[in-house]
């Protein structure tokens, strides 16, 4: 039996604080209470907060745990990064700028992982699909999954560049031949399928569950 559960920050946007799931709490809230239910299982802190994209993640992540009692004189084990659909929205118009570019993206990206897989061990999951004819978001972002596919492809890229484990989650949503219904009337957040959908595909993760048993 293991005498300190290992500790683990799922860290993103509206999908990790479960925007969207009134039956479950969303995907990861699932996920922890699953865990909850042996003590030999891993600890997780979901810390997702709705509209988050990289840069403001890669300002807060480090004293996400600094501030927690439990954390604040240890590293946690693990760290599930989820974030990135918010960078790719397009701000007033349907071809304006994206609120962060693909250039950018991808650099801030990079030294966020860097940073992070210097701490502890870290594993990222992609994106998910948008209603595309529910835009404007919030009268006044447009979303595309045009976007979506080419920033999870520059995700994807990174974890490869640095080996570090991927769950292509976009991809693979948009491959199902309902994945509208696995989404809000707004356009892009998930709804309890979609949460359910995202929690199924967690669990049966390889890089996950082969790092919350070693």
């Amino acid at each position: 039996m293991k005498s300190t559960p290992k500790k683990l920050i799922v860290i993103g946007d509206s999908s990790v604080y479960g925007w969207g799931d009134i039956e479950g709490g969303g995907w990861c809230g699932r996920l922890r209470r699953q865990w909850m239910s042996s003590p030999n299982n891993p600890i997780l802190y979901p810390l997702g907060i709705r509209g988050d994209g990289l840069e403001r993640v890669s300002q807060r992540w480090h004293q996400e745990w600094e501030c927690r009692g439990e954390l604040r004189r240890s590293v946690p084990n693990g760290l599930i990064l989820a974030v990135g659909i918010n960078d790719t929205a397009r701000v007033g118009r349907v071809d304006g700028r994206p609120q962060l570019s693909t250039d950018a993206f991808k650099f801030g990206l990079e030294g966020l992982l860097k940073k992070i897989k210097k701490e502890t061990f870290v594993m990222v999951m992609g994106l998910t699909p948008v209603k595309e004819t529910q835009m404007p978001f919030a009268e006044c972002l447009w979303y595309s999954n045009k976007a979506c596919s080419i920033y999870e492809r520059l995700i994807e890229e990174c974890c490869l560049e640095f080996d570090i484990p991927f769950l292509p989650t976009y991809q693979e949503m948009k491959k199902e031949e309902n994945w509208e219904d696995f989404i809000l009337n707004d356009g892009i957040h998930l709804n309890s399928k979609g949460h359910i959908w995202i929690y199924k595909k967690v669990c049966h993760w390889s890089a996950l569950s082969q790092w919350s048993h070693s």
